[in-house]
């Protein structure tokens, strides 16, 4: 990944998705907002224990980054659901009560798709031939339930995409050094324990490339951040490393 800023505030981008000049995408960090306590400082959650009007100023922060188009997520659930945003049909909803879903793809280039983590993964997708851009929100349990192929298959029927064009970019997340589960007998399925170590840690970064791949994007065309939330504190949000803390962004739109 690239590490820049955009006015000012630290963020990371994908080098593959940065040679397309109409699309705008940034994974921020924890750094360059106005949030305190265990939340500092960039703090895009609304559901964490933050006050309101700081959160309200650092995804206004974002969306000044994102040329002010508007932000659009979703209320995530941890499930496999994609909320599909054809261009000129803007789902009608305020930013109070979104949709819950954990997936968004779109052909509109007024808006820009933002999924929050701490831990989890965002799954950045961009098709160059159909103009279609998605955003996943994929923890383990959307490892199970394959939320990555879910979203493909959407961008394919909804917008005609061929896997082959898609790009995809994996954020920092929890990394094979720190996703250990103990109780993986009763929480991952028999079909993913051969990306287990000997400490009971998981390779989510591993199953979500076989999952794109699987679904038939091309190799060559996924990148991974390489980065782990847990071990980088000082760079983003880890619910596993810090328990009370806030949410970072990423956020993929197109001009």
């Amino acid at each position: 990944m690239i590490s820049t800023e955009i006015n000012g505030i630290p963020c990371f981008r994908f080098s593959h998705l940065a040679g397309f000049p109409e699309l705008r995408h940034a994974i921020f960090t924890r750094r360059g907002g106005c949030s305190t306590g265990p939340f500092r400082s960039l703090n895009v959650g609304r559901s964490v224990g933050d006050r309101a009007d700081a959160v309200a100023e650092n995804r206004e922060r974002i969306a000044a980054c994102m040329d002010r188009k508007e932000l659009v997520l979703v209320h995530q659930v941890h499930g496999k659901d994609v909320l599909i945003l054809e261009k000129g049909r803007m789902s009608d909803f305020s930013g109070e009560a979104p949709p819950r879903a954990d997936a968004l793809v779109t052909s509109d280039t007024d808006i820009s798709l933002m999924i929050q983590t701490a831990d989890c993964q965002a799954v950045l997708l961009y098709d160059p031939a159909q103009r279609v851009a998605g955003n996943i929100h994929s923890g383990w349990r959307g490892s199970v339930q394959n939320i990555i192929g879910h979203t493909i298959q959407t961008m394919i029927r909804h917008f005609g995409s061929d896997p082959e064009t898609i790009y995809a970019g994996i954020g920092p997340s929890l990394g094979p050094c720190c996703a250990e589960f103990v109780n993986y007998r009763t929480e991952i399925p028999e079909s993913l324990w051969p990306y287990r170590d000997e400490r009971d840690r998981f390779d989510f970064w591993a199953i979500s490339r076989d999952q794109l791949t699987a679904a038939g994007v091309l190799p060559a065309h996924i990148r991974t951040a390489g980065l782990c939330t847990r071990c980088r504190t000082d760079l983003f949000y880890s619910y596993r490393g810090e328990g009370r803390t806030g949410r970072f962004a990423a956020v993929i739109g197109m001009q």
